[in-house]
């Protein structure tokens, strides 16, 4: 009786341990499928640091650019300044001068004192923007827009 008992013990035991086994191998399964998983996520996070990288350059790069290109913009505005209180110079002389009028026909100063009230009449006013630059585009393209911290450049 006992031997039949060890016999049937022993039949459930190595059911328990086939059992055990094959959770042993989903397990092992299991960890394979994470450790690929993983590396794939390790991998795929190289390339987009590598991307990242790369257009952290391209940033700092373009707001180099969008500063050496407000630096031209604003000494061609002061250049075209001085010129303009130069011509309102010259056409106030010319105004004043009494052999002036004379020279000049009634059209030539008909033409004068439009471009007088057009264009140079705002040519003294301080801070002003010229009107041959274009800002249509001014709300997608405003320098006011860009953020210029430059704690992130040394990043």
């Amino acid at each position: 009786e006992r031997a039949l008992q060890l016999l049937e013990l022993g039949g459930s035991v190595e059911e328990d341990y086939i059992q055990i086994a094959r959770c042993f191998e989903a397990t092992r399964q299991r960890c394979c499928r994470l450790e690929q998983d993983g590396r794939q996520a390790r991998e795929q996070l190289a390339r987009v640091e590598a991307e990242r990288a790369a257009l952290e350059v391209k940033l700092k790069h373009a707001r180099n650019q969008v500063e050496v290109e407000m630096k031209k913009r604003h000494r061609a505005e002061a250049e075209l300044e001085k010129q303009e209180r130069k011509l309102q110079l010259v056409f106030e002389s010319l105004m004043r001068e009494p052999w002036g009028s004379g020279v000049l026909s009634g059209d030539q100063c008909s033409v004068l004192s439009a471009l007088a009230g057009r264009r140079l009449g705002a040519a003294l006013v301080p801070g002003r923007r010229s009107s041959a630059v274009d800002e249509s585009c001014q709300s997608l393209l405003s320098h006011s827009d860009i953020s210029y911290d430059r704690t992130e450049d040394d990043v």
